[in-house]
């Protein structure tokens, strides 16, 4: 998988919002433990539902898309938190706990 840089995702942005379409960021705000992506990490998502960048991987990173498009069409933003004990972890096949704070706004 190829890194996005932070430049990228704001070169995108600018695209992006040249062209139309409406646009919504979320950004890594906390972490506690484990955390696939540190804070300040970003995901740009479109009204369609394209996505660069990237704020956890894996399923978390669906449910902050979701939430984009749905702060895309209310103009709310939104405070997401997610987290996973150590035994939770383990039942599902995972190293080790961790929690994520990730904000999402409204950027066009």
């Amino acid at each position: 998988m190829k890194q996005v840089l932070d430049m990228d995702i704001l070169d995108t942005a600018i695209e992006w919002d040249t062209s139309g379409l409406k646009l919504a960021i979320a950004t890594v705000i906390k972490t506690w433990g484990s955390s696939p992506r540190p804070v300040g990490s970003l995901l740009l998502v479109n009204e369609t539902g394209e996505f660069v960048g990237s704020v956890s991987g894996g399923c978390i990173e669906g449910a902050v898309i979701q939430s984009a498009l749905e702060v895309i069409k209310e103009e709310k933003p939104r405070l997401l938190d997610f987290g996973i004990t150590n035994s939770q972890a383990w039942e599902v096949g995972l190293a080790c706990g961790g929690k994520v704070q990730i904000f999402v706004e409204n950027i066009s």
